[in-house]
């Protein structure tokens, strides 16, 4: 037998928990020392109060683990509710997680106001490319809602050229364009990857497309590196630099895949955003 302070340092809680639930009835003493009033606990009591707390942990109120651990739910289904809630705090987790890069992304967009890198500025001719697609629509332009569609796209992609033992010719390749009826902000979003003339749709399954992306006279080109999430300062760098220097951008920037290892932090992109031909 347990005091009910070795019980509650063995169960990780505190005693005055432990008094509020033999209160509720949630979980009794093994004994109650008649004279004295102490409260002495069993070592077998350790199962409940775990189940107590992992029910607490998934969000059920007091009254309501008493219910559960009355009708006296097994390991299994514990378990399995203990799963549920777990993919819960993990997608809270992911979802905090990127309103944090898309905030930070914000900060040193206002932090770079003002500073031109027109050193890394460099305005070009882009030439036709052939390229194997998938496509899918985004919700809005803004990288929170780009990248859970492109990644998939992408994943996808190149299970189908693996599979069907196509080479590659060139850098990944991601263009845009507004999508019709897809909403107010929504995006067509186009995953590319550079395939040779012999290459046809129907070798890599459907869905894929084949698309020569057309040249480009004239794009304002910048390098960025690190992951997408993060691209909002260069993309907004570049913007100023395009209006600062009187040219017009004629669409959503295409996105050049340089370097994509593991690391997303040491990604190297190059956006290459069309201009209007000068006369």
């Amino acid at each position: 037998m347990f005091t009910i302070g070795d019980f509650a340092k063995h169960g990780r809680v505190s005693v005055r928990m432990l008094r509020h639930y033999d209160a509720l009835g949630l979980l009794r003493p093994a004994r109650v020392d008649p004279a004295s009033g102490y409260r002495y606990y069993a070592a077998g009591q350790l199962a409940r109060l775990n189940r107590v707390i992992a029910l607490k942990e998934l969000g059920f109120s007091l009254y309501q683990v008493k219910s559960i651990l009355d009708e006296r739910v097994d390991v299994e289904e514990l378990r399995g509710l203990l799963r549920l809630r777990r993919a819960e705090l993990e997608s809270a987790m992911a979802a905090a997680a990127a309103r944090l890069t898309q905030v930070e992304a914000r900060l040193r967009t206002i932090e770079s106001e003002g500073f031109m890198p027109a050193e890394d500025i460099v305005v070009k001719s882009l030439p036709p490319v052939r390229l194997a697609e998938l496509t899918g629509v985004a919700r809005s332009y803004g990288p929170q809602d780009i990248t859970p569609v492109i990644g998939p796209l992408y994943d996808e992609l190149v299970r189908r050229i693996d599979a069907a033992r196509v080479a590659v010719t060139g850098p990944a390749i991601a263009y845009y364009e507004d999508a019709p009826g897809g909403g107010p902000g929504a995006v067509l979003v186009h995953a590319g990857l550079p395939v040779a003339e012999s290459v046809r749709a129907g070798d890599l399954g459907g869905g894929v497309r084949i698309v020569t992306l057309p040249a480009v006279e004239q794009a304002a080109t910048v390098v960025h590196r690190g992951a997408m999430d993060s691209v909002l300062p260069t993309a907004q760098a570049l913007a100023r630099w395009i209006d600062a220097n009187g040219h017009h951008s004629t669409g959503y920037a295409r996105e050049l895949t340089l370097a994509c290892p593991p690391d997303k932090d040491q990604w190297v992109t190059e956006l290459q955003e069309p201009l209007t031909p000068a006369p």
